[in-house]
């Protein structure tokens, strides 16, 4: 009786869960843009964009009585934006094509149904997910972008990469069990978990810290270097908190390098772990010192969210090393 896939099926597997989930920190960037740019009702209507499937370039194509159509549906800026509208549109398009490497995820993980029963039910689990993610998406625009939606929307595909990690860490847990990782101090573990909540703390503050910008940008203050004279609080404890995360992981990047061998994976992921902390770090000085660019909150927000895939990533492959 087989005890594991066909190594060229895993391979394949992982091949392809990876890109998948280098696809959606992407989306996560994009859908970033999308709001930081305020592009978010730029298609009005779900799914088509101004009843189109391909959203019009000049507010000639689109009938006359358009303002007081959109009006009617709550639509509060009726006036054609053909940037704002590609710009959505292009998210959309993102997100389809990820639906399409969902499935093909799918469908490569049924190579483990004899072997490893969790990594399909975890592909079938994301498939299911990605599905509610489009109707959420609709749900944001039905909302007229209400900042909760838009956060619940954000943490929809947080959750989906989490489990696409661990799906394809899962399916190479050959690999990870043969790691050596046993010069790592024994507080290690409990370190790195520390880590991974402490990020969580700090994305939800970030998320709290974004609904409040959206408000400021929706009272039409369109002077971003007055916005930071109106934050709440949380603000300051969430700029405060960053220096403490940035010791912990530099804790951790220091013990994986130090202890093991200069090539292996788990080395290169504790130099990759500092050098993301690093960046997002410096995205939000850039934010609080230059008036909070349009550009540096996707970049701030998708680092955010990978430093926490790589906290993720390190704890399964840790566990599986562990066994």
């Amino acid at each position: 009786m087989q005890t594991s896939a066909a190594p060229d099926a895993g391979i394949r597997f992982a091949r392809i869960g990876v890109i998948t989930i280098a696809a959606v920190y992407f989306l996560i960037m994009v859908g970033g843009i999308v709001r930081a740019s305020g592009a978010g009702m730029g298609c009005p209507d779900w799914p088509t964009c101004f009843g189109q499937l391909i959203p019009p370039t000049d507010e000639s194509q689109l009938p006359a009585n358009y303002h007081e159509t959109y009006a009617e549906r709550g639509y509060a800026d009726t006036r054609f934006n053909p940037v704002k509208t590609w710009t959505e549109y292009v998210n959309r398009l993102v997100g389809v094509s990820i639906g399409l490497l969902i499935m093909a995820t799918l469908y490569r993980s049924l190579a483990f149904w004899k072997t490893d029963r969790t990594v399909t039910w975890l592909a079938l689990t994301v498939f299911l997910a990605v599905g509610f993610q489009g109707w959420l998406g609709s749900a944001v625009v039905a909302s007229n972008l209400r900042p909760i939606m838009i956060t619940a929307h954000m943490l929809m595909a947080f959750a989906i990469v989490c489990l696409l990690i661990y799906a394809v860490t899962r399916s190479q847990r050959r690999y990870f069990a043969a790691l050596d990782l046993s010069e790592l101090p024994p507080r290690f573990r409990t370190i790195l978990l520390t880590a991974m909540g402490m990020t969580l703390f700090q994305i939800a503050m970030g998320t709290q810290i974004r609904e409040s910008v959206d408000v400021m940008a929706a009272a039409a203050s369109a002077d971003r270097s007055l916005w930071r004279e109106n934050f709440p609080l949380i603000f300051y404890v969430h700029r405060s908190f960053s220096a403490l995360i940035l010791g912990v992981n530099l804790w951790l990047a220091w013990k994986m390098v130090k202890t093991l061998p200069a090539g292996s994976l788990y080395a290169r992921f504790g130099k990759t772990l500092a050098g993301l902390v690093a960046a997002a770090i410096a995205a939000g000085v850039t934010l609080d010192r230059l008036g909070f660019p349009a550009i540096a909150q996707p970049l701030h927000l998708v680092l955010a969210n990978l430093i926490f895939g790589t906290q993720f990533f390190l704890y399964v492959a840790y566990r599986y090393a562990s066994r």
